[in-house]
């Protein structure tokens, strides 16, 4: 299934203030405390993206909250274009939604404004399992201000037909073997072994982490590019590596043409992208889907996989809700165990814990997605990214001219100044 991920997004069009938001919340504070009836007669507004909460997940945990509380649960499903200005809006609003889908990259800049309410003490009742690697999106200057709620990354989408007329029986285990099954694909096939953009950076992001390295280093009291670091340059040899056994365009990401279609005409050994990218190639070509397979991106040993960028969705409080408990009391639900893993199960999405992957079997993308995660991560946790990612992307630019020839620190250079310029822009 498609997940149009809101960590995707930019959020430098925010035009509201928002840090008022945790003003009045009525005569009781958002503190009164439910009695023998609960919370009967109020109603929790909870908004969703479209795509993330499946509709028998929503009656579920509407049905269970309502069992406790006695209250009633209002979910508003909200469109992906123009959520932030949308949000933002709502946030510094009398009434905002109670609870909301906050995209994982997003959560810092609301919670610098002062649009979420701090969750510390629903971290230490229900989320002392949570995934690590998850959460870290969900805190902002050492507070807890969202709860991670799932996650997608990237796998190897392969054809393996192409791959069995190569003689290769069994999927790659390390970067080594990876390349050199690739290399055999086209040494042995007349496939182009792997469609890799010069632009798909978001797996070059996973690169980067998998390197330990950062897109972005403090400088004093602000943060600047960080391109020039070495761990930076061996994420995009690597990628350099792998992106010249592919015909694919070097100025153009995965979506220009989409890679899904590509992967349909029945020609490419492989690609790396999200799961819902394989049902593009299954709409453009029926036939090719008793093809597909999937595994985990192969990382430098084996039994550790490659970085992966984590693109996902956190739940929060508005700091101007004014029915606080009850919205924790919501969160306390929908993140148990049993609906986060009716979730995963449901959307194959990776949940929250490690140990409800488990909810995953029998999705093979989802399956192959889940041993990256632990080891997974984000674009930098800042405010101040957002505009960076606004096009023309500087990181894109930077990842064409190295595949063009320049070397990592020359391509740094080149735009460095540009990524400096936006990490300055007021957010």
């Amino acid at each position: 299934m498609k997940r149009k991920l809101v960590a995707a997004i930019g959020i430098a069009g925010m035009m509201f203030s928002i840090a008022a938001c945790g003003g009045d919340n009525g005569d009781d504070g958002g503190k009164a405390k439910g009695g023998k009836d609960g919370y009967a007669g109020q109603t929790l507004t909870v908004w969703v993206m479209d795509g993330s909460a499946p509709d028998q997940w929503q009656k579920d945990v509407a049905a269970a909250f309502e069992a406790k509380t006695k209250a009633k649960v209002k979910f508003e499903v909200q469109q992906w274009n123009g959520i932030q200005q949308k949000l933002t809006t709502a946030l510094s609003e009398e009434n905002p939604p109670d609870v909301f889908e906050v995209g994982n990259t997003q959560t810092p800049a609301y919670a610098k404004t002062g649009g979420l309410a701090d969750l510390a003490d629903l971290k230490s009742s229900i989320g002392t399992d949570w995934t690590e690697s998850m959460n870290q999106s969900a805190v902002f200057d050492g507070k807890q201000y969202a709860a991670p709620w799932y996650v997608v990354n990237r796998v190897v989408v392969y054809n393996k037909k192409i791959w069995a007329d190569a003689g290769i029986k069994s999927t790659p285990k390390t970067r080594d073997e990876f390349y050199a099954d690739l290399k055999k694909i086209g040494e042995k096939t007349d496939a182009e072994p792997i469609y890799l953009p010069g632009q798909n950076w978001y797996h070059f992001v996973g690169l980067v982490i998998g390197e330990g390295g950062e897109l972005v280093k403090k400088d004093g009291d602000k943060y600047v590019s960080n391109l020039a670091d070495p761990k930076v340059a061996a994420a995009m040899e690597t990628y350099k590596k792998f992106q010249a056994l592919s015909k694919a365009p070097k100025d153009k990401d995965e979506a220009t043409p989409q890679q899904g279609e590509v992967f349909a005409k029945g020609k490419v050994g492989a690609f790396i992208g999200m799961g819902w990218e394989a049902g593009v190639a299954i709409k453009a070509n029926p036939k090719i889907e008793k093809e597909i397979g999937y595994f985990t991106i192969p990382g430098a040993t084996a039994g550790k996989p490659e970085g992966v960028f984590l693109g996902g969705s956190n739940l929060a409080v508005a700091a101007g809700s004014k029915k606080q408990d009850l919205a924790k009391e919501f969160l306390k639900i929908a993140l148990n165990d049993q609906y986060e893993g009716e979730l995963a199960k449901l959307g194959g999405i990776i949940p929250n814990k490690d140990a409800l992957q488990t909810n995953l079997k029998g999705n093979a993308a989802a399956e192959a997605a889940a041993p990256a995660a632990g080891g997974g991560g984000t674009t930098p946790l800042i405010p101040e990214w957002a505009a960076v990612e606004n096009p023309p992307n500087p990181i894109k630019t930077y990842m064409t001219a190295v595949l063009n020839g320049k070397s990592p620190a020359d391509a740094a250079k080149q735009v460095e100044s540009d990524v400096n310029k936006r990490l300055g822009q007021k957010q």
